[in-house]
């Protein structure tokens, strides 16, 4: 198998699965603090989605962190298809959430004028929370990309 950018068991792909961990955490973090989002589903489903997301990187940045150190290689077909399955799910529970989210924002702050009328809503955190889960999301999709390229070309 080719070994690309990204690829299980190297520098670069626990470089991919420490950004998905860390724009999660972050995602997760100001979405936590921000008051009032647990009336929301979209944005617990956020935080839902975005704690799997941080899991399965972690997982998975252990797995490269191991590779790397033992310099094993990675690049066998179950293990790949095991990523590429676990990566598409994680990639489409992720953007299913950001873009949920995104749309409940988007109504707050633009068509209802909601977070004008109540300033102690945390607006600006929704908003930074559905941006790096969006980013979160990019890091995955590159991830489940590469995954898919290294299946298909072997």
């Amino acid at each position: 198998m080719k070994v690309v950018f990204g690829s299980p068991g190297t520098r670069s792909g626990l470089l991919l699965r420490t950004g998905q961990i860390a724009f999660a955490a972050v995602s997760i973090a100001f979405m936590i603090s921000a008051f009032g989002f647990s009336n929301y589903t979209a944005f617990c489903y956020l935080v839902a989605s975005m704690g799997l997301q941080a899991l399965w990187s972690l997982g998975l940045a252990c797995l490269d962190i191991y590779a790397i150190k033992v310099k094993r290689d990675l690049h066998n077909h179950l293990l790949v298809s095991l990523f590429i399955v676990g990566d598409w799910v994680t990639a489409t529970l992720s953007l299913a959430a950001a873009c949920s989210s995104a749309g409940v924002t988007v109504l707050f702050v633009k068509d209802t004028n909601f977070c004008k009328s109540y300033s102690q809503f945390s607006c600006g955190k929704f908003q930074v929370s559905t941006a790096m889960a969006f980013i979160s999301w990019m890091f995955v999709s590159a991830s489940a990309l590469v995954m898919f390229w290294i299946l298909t070309s072997s």
